[in-house]
């Protein structure tokens, strides 16, 4: 009997853990730092837990990627890290300020300057780098040796889609911004008319001055996709692929797009068959705090506790803002957990803990969070919608600006600009969003909206990454018009076909007429 059980509970093991074993794909991963980075490692844990193998390609200098974790092994390589610090986003973080001045027509137009800087330096960098693997036999036979399945990346930076399309692997995208702004502007149809372009701050009902403003920031991606970013790729491409190769029909190949982005929250638009929303794939259910946070949240009694972070790349507001921000919290009867790093300011409540880090989505779930104060990043965004936590909006960088007025036109929100705020109107929002019934109820019924799905996001990713391991690839799925000419595509050719068809009709019809009234012309002549 003794050695009866030990080889039942062996068996037990294998039957159990044989599909998952059997089903083991190595999974090379390409990420991108800070915020995203969040979000993939929640996606790499769940692969891991399936069996799979990951290989991370990272910086050595990187901001928060591991080296070394328990649920994949790394490579050291060069990337944006090793060229850029975390100051250049609060230099950009005071720049955006300024621009933030400027009326509502012009300040985007401000900040898309700035943003173009920024994707011309990066872009160098970026082709710089992937130039310099693929340059490397050393390395480029240690990826080709290890066999990989699938390519899975992040294509906001585009090491990830070069290297994925040289081995020539399946390639799946984990991704909510690509090349010059939010990636269905890249694979799917954006009729200007109705989808706001990123950076805009406008939302899918726009007046006619509105949809002007909408048509030159379109416009204006375009010239900096084909101007600015594709060229920084023209060296790199014409030596190592086929003739005739950029850098949008590289991205344009991938299998599947997990898109983190879910309809509760983004405006209603055009679609493809091969993008998958997955947007909130990172939220969970609450658990506990660590013990003397739990005790600060429930000294708060019955008015609750206001929770503030502003993410992961801007370290510190300018001082008299953080000035203001923590004199309007000294005046409210709720306690306050502000993830703040920098110089304590003064005007400090007794209300009010500071910690370096927090748990956010715990924090969220807590039953005496009342309100988010945050700078609009997705993944704050998705945890205030799941866990049904009102916003006041402070958006410092990039995308923050369009999430929150996303949150806003559904009533779920207020804003505040970093650039103008004081106590009292910081106060004022707080206050509003805490003693005004609407903004929770509004954000409450978004989170029954987003929670009422057949498959979580989280199940949803993994099965289409795994449905391109199984199938080695999607391409049944991506759609023929991006591999015709641009003229083709639109229908010019056609068009121009059919005007010169009627313009033949109507100039036979014409000389027929002249025709017929000069012989009848001659009749009457010849009679008189």
């Amino acid at each position: 009997m003794s050695r009866i059980i030990p080889v039942f509970l062996a068996g037990l093991c294998i039957l159990l853990l044989g599909p998952t074993l059997g089903s083991s794909s190595r999974i090379l991963v390409v990420p991108v730092d800070g915020s995203h980075w969040i979000n993939m490692e929640i996606l790499l844990r769940e692969l891991h837990t399936r069996g799979h193998s990951i290989t991370v390609l990272r910086s050595p200098k990187s901001w928060y990627i591991p080296s070394e974790s328990e649920i994949f092994s790394s490579i050291n390589v060069t990337m944006l890290e090793d060229k850029t610090d975390m100051s250049y986003y609060n230099k950009l973080l005071l720049d955006v300020m300024e621009c933030r001045q400027s009326g509502e027509f012009l300040r985007s137009f401000c900040q898309q300057h700035l943003i173009t800087s920024m994707l011309d330096k990066g872009h160098k960098i970026l082709a710089s780098a992937a130039a310099t693997m693929l340059d490397d036999p050393k390395f480029m036979k240690k990826l080709t040796d290890a066999k990989f399945d699938l390519m899975l990346t992040d294509p906001g930076l585009t090491i990830g889609v070069v290297l994925g399309s040289y081995l020539k692997l399946p390639m799946v995208f984990n991704v909510r911004w690509i090349n010059t702004g939010e990636s269905h502007f890249t694979i799917a149809p954006s009729p200007v008319s109705y989808v706001p372009v990123p950076g805009s701050e406008l939302h899918d009902q726009m007046d006619f001055p509105r949809r002007i403003k909408n048509m030159l920031l379109y416009l204006h991606s375009l010239v900096e996709q084909y101007f600015i970013i594709n060229p920084a790729y023209s060296e790199l491409l014409q030596k190592h692929f086929p003739p005739g190769t950029d850098l949008l029909s590289l991205q344009l190949a991938a299998d599947i797009w997990l898109v983190r982005v879910d309809f509760v929250f983004e405006f209603p638009r055009p679609t493809m068959p091969n993008v998958v929303y997955i947007g909130g794939f990172q939220c969970q259910e609450a658990q506990p705090l660590p013990a003397e946070m739990e005790a600060f949240m429930q000294s708060s009694g019955e008015h609750g506790v206001v929770v503030m972070s502003l993410g992961t790349l801007v370290s510190a507001l300018p001082l008299e803002v953080t000035k203001a921000i923590a004199a309007a919290f000294a005046e409210l009867p709720q306690k306050v957990v502000w993830k703040f790093l920098g110089e304590k300011p003064s005007f400090l409540g007794n209300n009010t803990m500071l910690t370096k880090w927090l748990p956010q989505n715990d924090l969220l779930g807590h039953p005496k969070t009342r309100a988010f104060v945050a700078h609009g990043g997705t993944n704050g965004m998705y945890e205030a919608i799941y866990h049904g936590v009102p916003v006041v909006g402070l958006p410092l960088l990039f995308d923050q600006f369009d999430n929150l007025h996303r949150l806003k036109v559904r009533g779920a929100a207020r804003l505040v600009e970093a650039k103008s705020l004081t106590k009292e109107n910081f106060l004022e929002a707080l206050k509003d969003i805490l003693e005004t019934p609407s903004y929770r109820d509004n954000i409450q019924r978004l989170s029954q909206l987003h929670r009422d799905q057949l498959m979580s996001p989280m199940d949803t990713a993994v099965f289409w990454t795994e449905y391109v391991i199984r199938n080695k690839g999607a391409a049944h799925l991506r759609a023929a018009g991006f591999t015709l000419p641009w003229y083709t595509y639109y229908s010019l050719d056609v068009a121009l076909a059919i005007s010169a068809v009627i313009a033949a009709c109507a100039w036979a019809f014409v000389f027929i007429c002249r025709v017929l009234c000069c012989r009848k012309s001659r009749r009457k002549t010849k009679a008189d």
